[in-house]
């Protein structure tokens, strides 16, 4: 039996999102045991007997995106999100959290509570974004880490690699780094530096690539330091909305594209389906950590996190912190 504990008061819309996701897991999968950290009373209410293979922790604090991230791990002990950390650390049994909560208090948490991965010098996040072409690629790190050295954005490379790796069960990603040209001698002294430690570590590294080839499909796992990254991420994100909301208003402002689009209603759909990554791979994992953690968008709903729990349950199975351990050895025998 698989055990997840899920921050259930973390996100826009939790508790009730978090624990109905929690719900439809817990009904698809036979071997999976949920344990909300929350309100307790709250909880039961939304529950309301359906129990089944569920562990409730009363949490009677919550952490919000006002709480400065580190100052809140520390003095809100009783916090769903501190609760949650505290059995993944001290139980066995439980293979990793999921939570939507503030982004800054999870990753505060992983580092104060788990702790990273030996050899690794810092986690990173990494979230799944689609591509032009029947494939999705991976961003790392998306805004975890701000300031990165150049050891930094090689620990990245290895960990998207082998999360991609097993995600898409692809032997050897095509592994980039982001930068303002594909020249080798481009970018700052950061890239320089990570692109001359990249050519020699053991991975399918294809050399620098642009922004704008973030999304070609000719690139598998993008690296990058936190602060290039998550404006990369939240670029694209916008780009996105904004064509969707263009090309809505344009279709209602004629008749004939109202009636076109009737037609092309499956069409339409199919495009939601491949833009919406959440609903098919969760959340972003976030790699490096002793234990699997899972962060969902704020705004996430129930499937969102179904997926994520999922999502972890792949991760666990497929031994992802273990490739990330054997990758670092081999690094590590390469350049002895």
């Amino acid at each position: 039996m698989k055990k997840i504990v899920v921050d259930a008061f973390g996100g826009d819309h939790a508790p009730l999102e978090i624990i109905e996701g929690a719900l439809l897991a817990i009904q698809k999968h036979k071997d999976i045991e949920i344990i909300l950290c929350g309100k307790e009373d709250k909880i039961k209410e939304i529950l309301n007997g359906r129990n089944e293979r569920i562990e409730i922790v009363d949490a009677s604090q919550v952490i919000t995106n006002d709480d400065h991230p580190t100052v809140a791990i520390r003095h809100k002990k009783d916090s769903s999100l501190v609760k949650a950390y505290d059995i993944l650390k001290e139980r066995e049994d439980v293979i990793g959290i999921v939570s939507a909560g503030s982004t800054g208090a999870v990753l505060a948490g992983a580092i104060m509570k788990i702790g990273r991965i030996r050899g690794i010098s810092r986690p990173a996040l990494a979230p799944i974004l689609p591509t032009k072409k029947d494939s999705d690629v991976i961003i790392i790190d998306s805004g975890a880490n701000i300031d990165c050295k150049p050891i930094n954005l090689l620990h990245f490379a290895l960990m998207g690699s082998a999360y991609y790796s097993i995600i898409y069960d692809v032997p050897k990603p095509r592994v980039a780094l982001l930068n303002n040209g594909a020249e080798e001698e481009k970018g700052n002294e950061l890239a320089k530096e990570a692109h001359a430690l990249l050519k020699t570590a053991p991975i399918n590294f294809i050399g620098n690539r642009e922004g704008g080839d973030f999304m070609s499909g000719d690139v598998d796992v993008m690296v990058a330091d936190g602060f290039a990254g998550n404006a990369l991420l939240k670029g694209t994100e916008g780009a996105v909305k904004a064509v969707m909301s263009v090309l809505k208003k344009s279709i209602k402002s004629h008749f004939w594209s109202m009636i076109g689009a009737v037609f092309m209603k499956k069409t339409f759909k199919d495009i939601k389906n491949r833009v919406d990554i959440q609903s098919r791979h969760g959340g972003s994992p976030l790699l490096g950590c002793k234990k699997l953690i899972v962060k969902n968008h704020g705004a996430c709903m129930r499937n969102n996190i179904l997926s994520s729990i999922e999502q972890t349950v792949l991760l666990y199975e497929k031994k992802l912190n273990q490739k990330i351990e054997d990758a670092i050895n081999e690094l590590n025998k390469a350049g002895e």
